[in-house]
């Protein structure tokens, strides 16, 4: 993983917009089913806030839950976990290692072969299909 990335709380809001923020920066949650317009090509889906990799389109699958979700990360050294006990539940939270932006959180209820599901925020990902440019 390369170098932390680090910014402003104004050149987050810049770059992310009032709901990319809330979400990445301040733990928040978007809506469920607001962000199923990703493509179904082979490619890459990368944090919204850094461009990090994250997840491959490979291990992406439609949990029913209304959110991104995934069998496994990219790679384990792009992604950060921590402890949430917010809203009375205790849940295992996972953030961008690169820029610690909120993504959502990793459940033990996913398919094989992990057993995994890590549920992300649509908000937080930026999808990049093999072959196109990278984003900055």
């Amino acid at each position: 993983m390369t170098d932390k990335v680090t910014k402003t709380d104004a050149e987050w809001k810049a770059r992310l917009g009032d709901l990319g923020y809330e979400v990445m920066r301040n733990h928040g949650t978007e809506r469920p089913f607001t962000h199923d317009e990703f493509s179904s090509a082979p490619g890459t889906f990368r944090c919204a806030g850094c461009g990090a990799p994250l997840f491959s389109q490979d291990d992406k699958f439609d949990a029913g839950c209304g959110w991104p979700s995934f069998t496994r990360p990219q790679s384990e050294a792009g992604i950060g976990e921590s402890q949430d006990d917010r809203y009375g539940m205790r849940r295992t939270e996972v953030h961008c290692s690169r820029c610690d932006g909120h993504l959502g959180h990793v459940f033990p209820d996913g398919p094989a072969p992990t057993g995994l599901r890590y549920c992300i925020n649509g908000v937080a990902l930026d999808f990049v299909a093999d072959g196109e440019d990278t984003p900055d």
